[in-house]
């Protein structure tokens, strides 16, 4: 069922909300309130600190804030979920007064993400795909959150084919979202770069990106700073925003719809100059006899 990613499509979120995907590039803000994540952890544990980075997203150009409590870089401490909580639901409450912006929360916790919501987010950001908390799917169905559902390779064994394992896995997700009576027109899909994948596997998901379209659904996508940019480019975390930038206009002119990033200006641009010639393109195609 392969879809055209540049046709208009909505995607349904909590408290009524709509996003439109396919004609144009969408960002979405990473803000961790952790001391730990790999490239800026510490930088916005504090709350006030995390609502400023997060309302300075939006000026620059983000349309969605995605809020994480726990880092998931490998070997990252663990974190309860009463940490978690104490971390996130006062940024979510603050920006839900402060912003019309669209809050996600990035978790994998039913508690959390049903928490999240009541807070006021308006998606949940499932980095396990919805396997490690199935219930998650049930709080998306009952609380019409929209829902992004992500690959990973961790803690399982893979596929020898990137793209393969890319169904597989992706697959048995939506049977659990379905079973759970989410709609599908709440979904959004994340191929998982960096999770559990070495350098070759990430640049030939990037190059193959266009056959995830037989899924159907819109992708998000995750490259911000992640350490294949920096063995590619040799730089570390924090100066890999050019490449990260670089991944963003390739992989929407492969057809991906949403871009998590970590600098917000820098992948608004790209993603300006990638759907102008995406533009340009159609109009050439459209005035053909």
């Amino acid at each position: 069922m392969t879809c055209d990613p540049f046709r208009i499509s909505h995607w349904q979120l909590a408290h009524g909300r709509t996003l439109e995907l396919g004609p144009r590039g969408v960002l979405m803000a990473i803000i961790n309130v952790t001391p730990d994540s790999f490239s800026d952890g510490g930088r916005f544990a504090d709350a006030t600190a995390a609502v400023a980075t997060a309302m300075r997203a939006i000026d620059d150009g983000a349309a969605i804030l995605d809020i994480g409590g726990e880092s998931t870089r490998p070997d990252a401490d663990p974190v309860d979920a009463a940490e978690e909580q104490a971390r996130i639901l006062p940024v979510i409450e603050a920006l839900a007064r402060q912003t019309d912006g669209i809050i996600s929360v990035d978790t994998y916790r039913a508690d959390t993400a049903r928490l999240a919501v009541k807070a006021g987010a308006h998606i949940v950001n499932d980095v396990h795909g919805l396997q490690r908390e199935p219930a998650i799917a049930q709080v998306a169905a009952e609380t019409g959150a929209g829902l992004c559902v992500m690959h990973t390779g961790r803690d399982r064994q893979k596929l020898g084919d990137v793209v393969e394992d890319q169904f597989h896995f992706l697959s048995r997700s939506l049977q659990i979202a379905a079973e759970a009576g989410v709609a599908r027109d709440r979904i959004v899909l994340d191929p998982g770069y960096g999770f559990a994948k070495d350098v070759d596997e990430n640049l030939e998901l990037m190059a193959r990106f266009a056959e995830l379209h037989r899924l159907g659904l819109p992708f998000l996508v995750g490259t911000s700073r992640k350490r294949f940019i920096g063995a590619v480019t040799g730089r570390e975390a924090k100066d890999r925003d050019a490449g990260t930038a670089a991944t963003t206009a390739l992989l929407r002119v492969a057809g991906a719809a949403i871009f998590r990033v970590h600098d917000v200006a820098i992948n608004r641009d790209a993603l300006a100059m990638a759907d102008a010639m995406l533009i340009a393109k159609n109009s050439r195609r459209d005035m053909k006899p």
